[in-house]
């Protein structure tokens, strides 16, 4: 009995021994008291030992986590031949996972990162990036192509990774193809996920998608994040398999829930459209928020537009803002145009023109063409640089020198108005003329040229035909042009009751105050309608309120004078006084007030070219 004890203490004492009772202990989930085993048959020099100490310092198991001490073990396993610490080694350079090798030192916080990678199989580490991490290639290509070697499907899978998506210098599309080919018929489900990859760039078009697509699900089996999302868009769009919304709505939900962004995106714009899944507008918010939030500008864009718009859920434009601003800095275009929109009408941040032009101008220099115009819209109002009126005149240059009409408008526009080159009427007529065939604005701006002979003979007959086109299609500016045109007959046609109709169109629909005021000089008397003077005081009194001065003036003589049976003095005193500091003279009507309630017998009538 005692040779017989002898011999086991003997046993466990070796290094053989420790590490096999330092495996069992791991099987039965005792870590802390299997890694003194273990350290004791790696200091031996037991690979497996020695890989397993690694495994325990990078997964932090049963000792404090340690990438430095992970990575030192890990290269004296590797060195010794083992394939999987080989295999090891190689993802964890992929990954670049900081203060790799035996000289590394303060690898404080490393660990953390290193667990995710060594969780299962060594070729996990493929198809996902650590932030901030530096891979070295040339150590991966060594230890992966070491493990390959050896015929490690890991290591197969790990070295085609870096000959496909590594530096230039040392890709070899073909071999990796070969490598990944491998790798998929050992089963290893990243060289399933590589080779479907590889499958798919050769392929002439999606309907020789099918291998890929069966290779794909045998590595979403796996659980990888990246194939579950890819057989999603597959599925999705029906190609290498049966089309199946609901299918891939399931796809995009694991993967989401495995942190691919890409996937969070597409299972939140599902829940919130309702497709294939009931319609969720708070989870699929959720999952917008989260792929935005790891840097995904088009959901933090989508986020932005839910709240900008409100809806179902409650707009907040604030928030907005801020997922606007988020996707904007990550190269969204039309989320800085948004923002910057924001910005120009103060929606949730303060009004900032100059802050409006800088993401609106990058929204442009994007290509966002709806930005241009927007930026040229600036231009015009003096709110934007001198460089940007230069750049926005090169760039309706050239998209109008292509053919593009609307660009041939804004062409003419800053042309006709010396904005980024200099004045010239000549050519500003001719482009206008160009885009006066199917822009409505551009008839106006061209009817505009005609009637002051601006670049081209006047010609006042032809003018009120293209402005009437302008008017006739709604432009607001062009029916109070055309209307003070029928007024005047400055164009050959006298036609006081058409005027009255463009008025009342230009004030009621484009809220126009100077079509306010001319309703109301119209309606007054002394024109081809007739008379309703408490019509006129109504549109002067609408006039008057946003501020037009003579409107101020003539809604003080109607309640003066009792003109449309209202008679207030104090109030008539108020908008003499209004229009007195808008720089109107209206002497002779203060000193003309009574002193009682009795109104002067005086009728007063305007001519609306005072609008």
């Amino acid at each position: 009995m005692s040779g017989l004890i002898g011999a086991v203490s003997g046993w466990l004492g070796s290094a053989t021994g420790k590490l096999k009772a330092g495996k069992k202990l791991l099987a039965a989930d005792k870590p802390a008291e299997a890694f003194p085993l273990l350290a004791q048959a790696a200091q031996s020099g037991l690979p497996e030992a020695e890989f397993l100490v690694a495994r325990a310092y990078l997964e932090g198991r049963g000792v404090p986590p340690s990438a430095a001490e992970g990575a030192r073990w890990l290269e004296r396993a590797a060195a010794q031949g083992l394939a999987d610490a080989q295999s090891m080694l190689a993802a964890l350079y992929i990954r670049g996972i900081p203060a790799l090798a035996s000289s590394l030192t303060g690898a404080a916080g490393a660990a953390s990162e290193a667990t995710a990678l060594v969780g299962g199989r060594p070729a996990a580490a493929l198809f996902a990036a650590v932030e901030g991490a530096q891979p070295d290639f040339e150590k991966a290509v060594l230890w992966s192509r070491k493990a390959a070697e050896q015929g490690s499907a890991d290591g197969q899978a790990l070295l085609a990774f870096v000959l496909t998506s590594g530096p230039e210098d040392l890709r070899d599309l073909d071999e990796a193809e070969r490598l990944y080919r491998l790798s998929a018929e050992a089963d290893c489900p990243q060289g399933c996920l590589g080779y479907a990859l590889a499958l798919m760039r050769k392929a002439k078009g999606p309907e020789e998608y099918g291998p890929a697509a069966a290779l794909l699900v045998r590595a979403a089996e796996a659980k990888l994040a990246t194939a579950l999302y890819l057989v999603g868009v597959l599925a999705d769009n029906g190609h290498g398999m049966a089309q199946d919304g609901a299918k891939a709505v399931r796809y995009f939900r694991d993967a989401a829930q495995l942190g691919l962004r890409a996937a969070q995106t597409r299972y939140g714009v599902a829940l919130m459209q309702g497709r294939a899944v009931p319609a969720d507008l708070v989870d699929g918010e959720s999952w917008l928020r989260r792929a935005a939030l790891q840097g995904d500008p088009d959901a933090a864009a989508m986020v932005g537009d839910l709240y900008a718009r409100g809806g179902d859920l409650p707009p907040n434009h604030a928030e907005a803002a801020m997922w606007y601003r988020r996707a904007a800095e990550g190269g969204h275009k039309a989320a800085s145009r948004a923002l910057g929109l924001l910005y120009l009408t103060g929606a949730g941040v303060h009004r900032d023109p100059t802050e409006a032009a800088i993401w609106i101008r990058r929204a442009a220099e994007a290509g966002e063409e709806q930005a241009k115009h927007d930026l040229a819209g600036l231009v015009m109002k003096g709110a934007a640089t001198t460089e940007d009126s230069i750049r926005t005149r090169e760039w309706f240059e050239q998209a109008a020198a292509s053919g593009d009409a609307i660009a041939a408008y804004n062409y003419g526009v800053c042309l006709a108005e010396g904005l980024g080159v200099e004045r010239n009427d000549n050519e500003a007529a001719i482009w206008l003329r160009r885009a006066a065939e199917n822009v409505v604005n551009a008839q106006y701006w061209y009817g505009r040229m005609l009637l002051d002979g601006r670049g081209m003979t006047a010609n006042p007959a032809e003018a009120q035909i293209w402005i009437a086109k302008a008017a006739y299609a709604g432009l607001t500016d062009a029916q109070v042009l055309l209307g003070e045109m029928l007024i005047s007959a400055r164009g050959g046609t006298r036609d006081h009751t058409e005027a009255l109709a463009l008025f009342e169109k230009a004030a009621t629909a484009g809220g126009h105050v100077g079509a306010m005021f001319a309703m109301g000089a119209l309606l007054g008397g002394g024109h081809d309608v007739p008379w309703d003077r408490p019509k006129a005081q109504h549109w002067f009194r609408m006039a008057a309120e946003r501020g037009h001065s003579i409107a101020q003036q003539m809604l003080g003589r109607y309640l003066a004078r009792s003109l449309a049976g209202d008679l207030d003095i104090a109030q008539a005193r108020m908008w003499f006084e209004r229009a007195q500091a808008a720089g109107v003279d209206v002497t002779a009507d203060l000193a003309s007030l009574p002193t009682d309630d009795v109104p002067p017998d005086v009728t007063t009538g305007t001519d609306v070219a005072a609008a």
